[in-house]
């Protein structure tokens, strides 16, 4: 999948939406994929590459290859019950991989965490954007991002990793996320940060039981009124288990299922695993929208 991007001071006014990342604006006129490189040794989806900093580097060019846009790198596992690392931990796992995949690929890393000191120090190594699966609660998250241009994405999740799960309770799940998202969208904005760098996360799998995650999946739309371009992460998930019966490392079809239908109902970028086949569908889905004119 090609990537459009276009120096931020030479654009012209596009009828497409964009976000700006460093420099330079990603068009969104495309489904976009961001790719999952887990420098952890529990992820969820059995794919960390623990202190493998050189598989773990291969594995992100091998993304970028296969038409992914985006490769976000995390070293702290989100999976529910997960225990927090040390901040040193988690940048000695992140920094090295972002400061390599950033030679080739200049501000199209994502780091993933909740920590402002790792963010900073992958910032400082490369990283263009900040996956905060924490949703911007710290204040100096907030701070960082503001003074150093970051994109951001801001992640709704229910409490913290350890907890999450614990019998999640919501009046209505789509418009009690929607009213946190835009509760941190106004933090943002009031700080300082750019509103063309802002993008969210309905926090699939975070904090969710399996009819909330099917509910927010089949009302995406809703939350476009919030304005924001919206990153979803299905890949592989533990709803998607539950549908079918199948272990992590077996969902490829229900991860497909779960990302065609999130752009058809408004996601602009998908967080995944398998980037070359998902890149595929994702070619498909987009050709049939746009002869079908699906808004």
């Amino acid at each position: 999948m090609t990537s459009f991007w276009h120096r931020a001071g030479r654009m012209k006014v596009l009828d497409v939406a964009r976000v700006r990342i460093g420099r330079r604006y990603l068009r969104l006129d495309v489904p976009r994929a961001m790719g999952i490189v887990n420098v952890t040794p529990d992820s969820f989806s059995g794919d960390g590459f623990g202190d493998d900093t050189s598989a773990a580097v291969a594995r992100g060019l091998e993304m970028f290859k296969q038409g992914a846009d985006i490769v976000d790198v995390g070293g702290e596992s989100t999976r529910p019950g997960a225990l927090p690392v040390s901040i040193q931990e988690e940048i000695s796992r992140v920094c090295p991989v972002i400061e390599r995949l950033n030679r080739k690929h200049p501000g199209f890393i994502s780091v993933d965490t909740m920590k402002p000191e790792v963010a900073e120090a992958a910032i400082v190594a490369g990283a263009g954007i900040v996956n905060d699966v924490s949703g911007l609660r710290n204040r100096a998250m907030i701070d960082l991002v503001s003074d150093t241009g970051s994109s951001i994405i801001i992640m709704h999740m229910l409490g913290e990793p350890r907890t999450m799960q614990k019998n999640p309770r919501y009046e209505d799940v789509v418009r009690d996320v929607g009213r946190f998202l835009r509760g941190r969208i106004r933090a943002a904005e009031d700080s300082g940060i750019r509103p063309d760098r802002i993008m969210i996360d309905p926090g699939i799998g975070f904090g969710k039981t399996l009819n909330h995650n099917l509910e927010l999946l089949g009302r995406l739309r809703e939350l476009r009124s919030i304005g924001k371009p919206i990153v979803v992460g299905v890949s592989r998930k533990s709803f998607i288990g539950k549908l079918t019966g199948t272990d992590a490392d077996s969902r490829l079809e229900g991860s497909i299922a779960a990302v065609v239908l999130a752009i058809r109902e408004g996601a602009s970028i998908v967080r995944v695993h398998d980037v070359a086949e998902t890149v595929r569908a994702l070619r498909v889905a987009d050709g049939i929208m746009k002869m079908t004119r699906i808004p």
